[in-house]
């Protein structure tokens, strides 16, 4: 029953948001964070191995080389949530690491089930680990292992890749305060931030020649056609990806090639697209490497640690709850 319910809420909410995004005034939207159904999440482990997104093999890179060092930083003991694991196959390295000292407490967070799974198979066989999974929102499913766990135990939290990146700046800020808000002083964040870099690598990155990225931006509408029985024509959009210099951040679209009118029954919608709009369907912000300190200082955390992979411009970083 508790499953069925959360089921329903989910779909709810999901139909809420979906309209309150396509009737915003001026830009239509769509919340980046339902690109993440089981299609959506395999499409995206696909575009994390092809060769001109760098993003996640800089992320893996550092993880491999630093995690030990990174662990040391930490008191003991120490429980690991994370935010959007997709698989984990990036965590092993600080769950392995930490194993060498304690038995762990790993809690992925996600609102994709199929990603919940995928990360219990690949991280579920490593010794003196304990994987529980959270199919919740950030925020939620963090206060949740937050609240669980016992007065003495430290938590890490992990928010690797560019995942930030998806937040407007200071969207970004506010979500790092209320996230800083349900952990303890000493509590730690591991931040993966996406470096600037030239704008054709970036560009070629979000929008792959093997049209993997348009398939998982497209799926997005495909997704609301199976969930929300809307009668999107996935024929009538292209892909689009762009830089923003003023923003500073890669933009993706879905632009419509026609007229179109498009209804969404769950959400008690209907409305019309030109020829050339485009629905906003993510943007991934880009950084320099010493704004970090300040936008720790500015959420409620310290600068501890930064690792820098030089071969894809990316930055890990330690943030401790002050």
């Amino acid at each position: 029953m508790a499953t069925a319910y959360l089921a329903v809420r989910l779909v709810s909410e999901f139909a809420a948001e979906v309209r309150a995004s396509l009737t915003k005034p001026g830009q239509r939207e769509l919340p980046s964070k339902y690109l993440y159904d089981e299609v959506g999440s395999a499409l995206f482990e696909t575009i994390c191995v092809l060769p001109e997104y760098g993003l996640t093999r800089a992320d893996a890179r550092l993880l491999e080389k630093y995690s030990g060092e990174i662990v040391g930083r930490l008191p003991s003991p120490i429980r690991v949530a994370e935010l959007g694991s997709g698989s984990g196959k990036k965590t092993r390295w600080i769950l392995e690491a930490l194993s060498r000292r304690q038995k762990t407490y790993y809690y992925p967070i996600e609102i994709s089930p199929s990603a919940l799974a995928a990360c219990a198979k690949e991280l579920g066989q490593i010794d003196l680990v304990s994987v529980v999974g959270h199919e919740q929102p950030y925020l939620e499913g963090l206060r949740t292992v937050a609240e669980g766990r016992g007065e003495q135990d430290h938590l890490l939290v992990l928010f690797l890749g560019s995942t930030i990146g998806n937040f407007d700046r200071d969207a970004g800020d506010e979500f790092l305060q209320e996230m800083r808000a349900i952990l303890r002083p000493g509590d730690a964040l591991l931040l993966g931030t996406d470096l600037e870099k030239s704008v054709e690598l970036q560009l070629l990155a979000y929008n792959d020649p093997a049209g993997v990225t348009a398939a998982f931006n497209l799926n997005l509408l495909a997704r609301i056609n199976r969930e929300l029985g809307a009668d999107f024509d996935l024929a009538g959009f292209q892909h689009e990806a762009r830089w923003s210099s003023a923003e500073r951040r890669i933009e993706m679209h879905l632009r419509s090639t026609r007229r179109q009118t498009v209804h969404v029954p769950a959400a008690n919608l209907r409305f019309m697209l030109d020829e050339d709009e485009t629905i906003w369907t993510e943007s991934s912000h880009k950084y320099k490497a010493e704004e970090i300190a300040g936008m720790a200082a500015r959420t409620g955390f310290r600068c501890d640690g930064q690792w820098i992979d030089r071969e894809w411009p990316f930055a890990q970083n330690l943030l401790i709850a002050e």
